[in-house]
This record gives C-alpha cells, sequence and structure tokens, in this order.
C-alpha cells in the first residue's frame, strides 16, 4: 500500500535530498494522517459517548490531536521547502524539526489532560457502559494505527525524517493506549471491575514516554548533536583515499535541515609539496565529498614534516604519552623547533568531551610526561582543541 501511494502521489521519490520531493513526501504523510485521524477521533468520541467510558472520550482526543499534529507537519514540510533568502542563507530546513518538535510537545500535552481525567475518574468512579460497537471500532482503531505506524516509519526511512519518525512513534503510543483501552472495556465486561481511570493513567505514562522520546530526537539536531559515526568515518576514508593527504582534524559537520549540511576540516600534507598542486588535490576532494555526502565542504590545508625521521619519531612517542592520559587523546601539527639548550614540541592537542581533566591539567600531565622523555630536556607548547567529532583510528 505504501509503495503504491509513494509511486502515485511522489514524483521522484528516489531523490530524498531535494527539498520539494521532501515535500511531497510530507504532503502525502500530512494528508493520510489528518483524514485518518478525522475518522478514528469521530468513531472513538461516538463509542465514549455510548459507553460512558473517560478513556475511550480521552482516545478519541488523543485522535484528533493526532490530526492537528499533521497538520503541523504538513505546514513544517512546506515551509522547510522555501528556498534560501538573504536572511536565511542556508535555506529553511530546520523548520522540519520544529514540526516535529510541535507533534512531540503536542503528544505531552494529550499525555497531560488524559492523567488530570484519569485521575478524576480514580476519585470518582462511574460505571461504564459495554457496547459491542465501541469494540469493534477500538480494534479497527488498532489495525489503522499499526499501518499509520509502519506507513510513517517507512516514509521517515526513505528521506531521514525526524518529524515523520516523531509521527510514527505517536502511532505506535495509540496502539498501546487503543489496546489498554479495549482491554479496559473488556475487563469491565466480564469482571464488572471498575479500572476505567487506572487504565487512563497506564494509556497517559505511554503517550508521555513516546512524547518525551519524540522531543528528544527533533531536539537533538537544533541543539548541535554530535555527527552519524558512519558519517565521519566515511567522511575519513575518503580524505585520506588521497595519498598526498596524511592526516585529517577538526571536522566540523553543520546540520541546516535534511538535506542541507556544510562540513569543515583541516587536512595535513607535506610542508614540502607543490602548493599549486596540493590546492588542486584539495579542491577534488571537497568536490567528491559533495558528490558523496550531499554536503558543501571546505578543507584547510595544514602542512606538516612528513620526511624528517626525527620529527616523526618524536611525534610517535608524543602521541603514544598522550594516549597514556586518555586512550581517545590525538594530536596533530607536530613541529619541532631547537632552543638553546632545549627542544620546543608544538602541537595541537584533541581533547574528547568526555575527558574529566580541565585543558591546564592536560596540559600538565602533557609536560610531565615529556619531561620524562629521552634526550632531552623537552618543552611541550600545546594547544587544546574539543573533539567535535569521534574519529576513528584511520
Amino acid at each position: 500500500m505504501t509503495n503504491w501511494l509513494v509511486k502515485t502521489f511522489i514524483r521522484d521519490a528516489g531523490n530524498g535530498e531535494d527539498p520539494a520531493v521532501r515535500q511531497r513526501y510530507g504532503l502525502l504523510s500530512g494528508i493520510v494522517g489528518i483524514l485518518l485521524n478525522l475518522c478514528l477521533s469521530a468513531g472513538k468520541f461516538l463509542a465514549g459517548v455510548l459507553t460512558g467510558s473517560i478513556a475511550v472520550t480521552a482516545d478519541a482526543f488523543n485522535n484528533l490531536s493526532d490530526a492537528g499534529s499533521s497538520v503541523v507537519t504538513l505546514a513544517g514540510f512546506h515551509m522547510a521547502a522555501k528556498k534560501a533568502d538573504d536572511d536565511h542563507p542556508f535555506g529553511h530546513g530546520r523548520i522540519e524539526y520544529l514540526s516535529g518538535l510541535v507533534v512531540a510537545v503536542a503528544i505531552l500535552l494529550v499525555g497531560l489532560e488524559l492523567v488530570k481525567s484519569s485521575l478524576e475518574k480514580i476519585l470518582a468512579p462511574e460505571a461504564v457502559s459495554f457496547s459491542w460497537l465501541s469494540v469493534g471500532i477500538l480494534l479497527a482503531s488498532i489495525l489503522v494505527k499499526l499501518w499509520m505506524a509502519a506507513f510513517n516509519k517507512d516514509l521517515s526511512r526513505r528521506i531521514g525524517s525526524a518529524a515523520m519518525a516523531a509521527t510514527a512513534t505517536d502511532s505506535l503510543s495509540d496502539v498501546v493506549a487503543t489496546s489498554a483501552v479495549l482491554l479496559s472495556t473488556l475487563v469491565g465486561r466480564f469482571s464488572g471491575l471498575r479500572i476505567d481511570g487506572w487504565v487512563g493513567i497506564l494509556v497517559a505514562a505511554f503517550i508521555l514516554r513516546a512524547g518525551w522520546g519524540a522531543a528528544k530526537d527533533t531536539l537533538d539536531p537544533l541543539l548541535g548533536q554530535s555527527p552519524d559515526p558512519s558519517l565521519v568515518q566515511g567522511v575519513q576514508e575518503t580524505v585520506l583515499s588521497h595519498p598526498e593527504i596524511t592526516g585529517i582534524h577538526d571536522l566540523v559537520i553543520h546540520d541546516y535541515g535534511p538535506g542541507r549540511s556544510m562540513m569543515s576540516l583541516h587536512a595535513e600534507v607535506p610542508m614540502d609539496a607543490d602548493v599549486l598542486e596540493v590546492h588542486d588535490i584539495i579542491d577534488n576532494v571537497e568536490r567528491e565529498l559533495k558528490e558523496k555526502f550531499h554536503t558543501e565542504a571546505v578543507i584547510h590545508m595544514d602542512p606538516i614534516a612528513t620526511h624528517d625521521p626525527a620529527v616523526n619519531a618524536m611525534r610517535g612517542q608524543v602521541a603514544g604519552l598522550v594516549r597514556e592520559i586518555d586512550p581517545a587523546i590525538t594530536i596533530h601539527d607536530f613541529r619541532m623547533t631547537a632552543g638553546p639548550d632545549h627542544q620546543n614540541l608544538i602541537f595541537y592537542t584533541v581533547v574528547p568531551y568526555q575527558c574529566a581533566l580541565t585543558d591546564e591539567e592536560v596540559k600538565a600531565a602533557i609536560a610531565q610526561k615529556a619531561g620524562e622523555l629521552e634526550g632531552g630536556p623537552y618543552f611541550t607548547v600545546v594547544s587544546i582543541d574539543r573533539a567535535y567529532a569521534e574519529m576513528p583510528e584511520p
């Protein structure tokens, strides 16, 4: 069914990085969500009126809020597809994340309102009427919501959309909620127990948990999360596949919305290489990164000594001693200069954020260990970088 809808209503469906194609996916998801949730809300509201069940009525309003969420998603994809302008040179792609966040907030509000209604039902329990029509409506709702969850998860996978993933999560929470309501209805019918309010609390807990997860998924890219490790590894392998580049560091990836990103990195090259030749290689690497990862790339060249045996040997020793401080610490841009009675070791140290040591403590530890190296004395001139992306061993 999903494949048929995609092929029928989405032109150029395989190009999920194109903002226009993403807008069409959002339009399809939004319209399907609005129509189905309005139907489910009307059916459950009827069932709630017939039975007097607070859980069923709350579930009906839950579906009504889902329809509203679909409208938000639809509007979000439409606005995210707007082209870049003078005020927003990187486009409007982050609006898609914001629409997902609005959906998550709506889920949380529904959960809180359901907690309030359920507590009132627990404090003042009332008998709930039984209706097989209500049972049929609830069963149909569960099946429809299962399909909607699979539908939006498939669309999210095709274009990498956090907003659609949030919608899929919402549908799954609805399946759990409606299943609990159905169980409550059947238990009340065959045992006479008044558990309607307690089931409402259980439903609210599932809804709140789903809303929190959806909010986190959309907040992370807005706040600037670490890049996907597989992307970092792919970038590193691509850059280092060029033998003229001996190492990379300071990789930063800026996310301006799905399909709209920019990366910058430093590439280490031999200091005695022809600068025009290396510049041409760097240009080619930037184009290759753009073609492979669909992102603008800016590369800064760092010339280093690669053919000096003494420098290479000392670089290896220093790299080893900083790993003794923390296995995740790395160095780059290593140089040696001679003083009147000592050698200066000048380099940058990349320290992961999870390292408990302060910058000054790292510098002090490096200086102490460098003082123990043979052939000294050695003075260390260290600049501390914090790791924007965790680089795997090349």
